[in-house]
């Protein structure tokens, strides 16, 4: 830029006698002129690649937020049934857990940690590294693990294991969405009995919707379900922090000694409670599924922030 003034100023003003060129290195340049005697308009001092940045923060949080309508809509919605399914009697009724402290802070203890160790340390931190060119799930992993083979009579085998991880997931992409939604529906008749007989019918016709929409892609399927999970994550924290602030003793339940002496007082009640306490993490797999839809970045982000 200072060339191109120098060199303007050259050419418009030959009969100045003074010295129009460039200053030495660490020579404190004045401002330049305009030909009617006004300062020059001072040029854009940010650097370009702050705008960059700027521009791949906002990209980066906005992966973020259609990763959380996508990604995060399954597991999000699995403790709406999980906590309540693990003091179910159907299984087991001769285990059924007693509503005490021990049992209840163990349960809770139990889904925290389930949670840390197959969603953060699993998926986010070992399994998300393993992309296959940027891409996810069975078959992307089945495609890393035959090339790294190298031996072609392991290839039957590793491909019949990753058709059936596939068909593992492809059914719970199927079951999980019913009985998340089923599950949100039957608090009608807790609030409205009289709507009890509607529930099936209000079900069917959320789920038939929710699939229709499908069609349309991830991009608009995230944009618009992206700020949904977000109002949904903060009204569930919102009456989380009320019953903790109600009752603040739950919070112990966070140290894993609580799912320890669980295990410990009642360790076949424990080990029972277990079946339904992984239901906690169903949806996980869907981190590594969908990490070509919008990246390993993005992903981890919005699952640790």
């Amino acid at each position: 830029m200072l060339r191109v003034l120098t060199a303007r100023a050259v050419s418009t003003d030959r009969q100045r006698s003074h010295d129009l060129s460039l200053p030495r290195h660490g020579t404190q340049v004045s401002p330049v002129s305009e030909p009617n005697g006004s300062p020059a308009p001072a040029a854009d001092s940010t650097p370009i690649d702050q705008h960059q940045t700027h521009g791949r923060e906002a990209a980066l949080w906005k992966l973020a937020v259609g990763a959380i309508g996508i990604v995060f809509g399954d597991i999000g919605t699995s403790p709406l049934y999980a906590f309540k399914e693990t003091f179910s009697a159907v299984h087991h009724p001769e285990h059924q857990l007693p509503l005490d402290e021990l049992h209840i802070m163990g349960v809770i203890s139990l889904m925290f940690w389930s949670m840390m160790a197959v969603v953060t340390l699993k998926y986010v931190t070992l399994i998300m590294r393993a992309d296959n060119k940027g891409e996810g799930g069975s078959l992307a992993l089945l495609a890393l693990i035959n090339r790294s083979s190298g031996q072609k009579k392991w290839t039957a085998g590793i491909v019949l294991l990753g058709v059936f991880a596939t068909a593992l997931f492809y059914g719970d992409s199927m079951i999980t969405p019913a009985v998340s939604v089923l599950s949100a529906v039957e608090g009608i008749a807790v609030a409205a009995p009289q709507f009890s007989g509607w529930i099936i019918p209000i079900a069917v016709a959320i789920l038939v919707g929710l699939f229709s929409i499908q069609r349309t892609g991830t991009a608009r399927v995230g944009a618009m379900f992206g700020p949904i999970m977000l109002g949904y994550f903060a009204v569930i924290a919102t009456l989380g922090a009320i019953s903790a602030a109600q009752t603040p003793h739950v919070l112990w339940a966070f140290l894993p000694t609580y799912a320890a002496n669980f295990f410990v007082v009642d360790p076949v009640s424990a080990f029972l409670a277990l079946g339904s306490v992984v239901l906690a993490v169903t949806g996980a797999e869907a981190l590594y599924a969908d990490m070509g839809h919008f990246g390993r970045r993005p992903i981890r982000v919005s699952w640790l922030w």
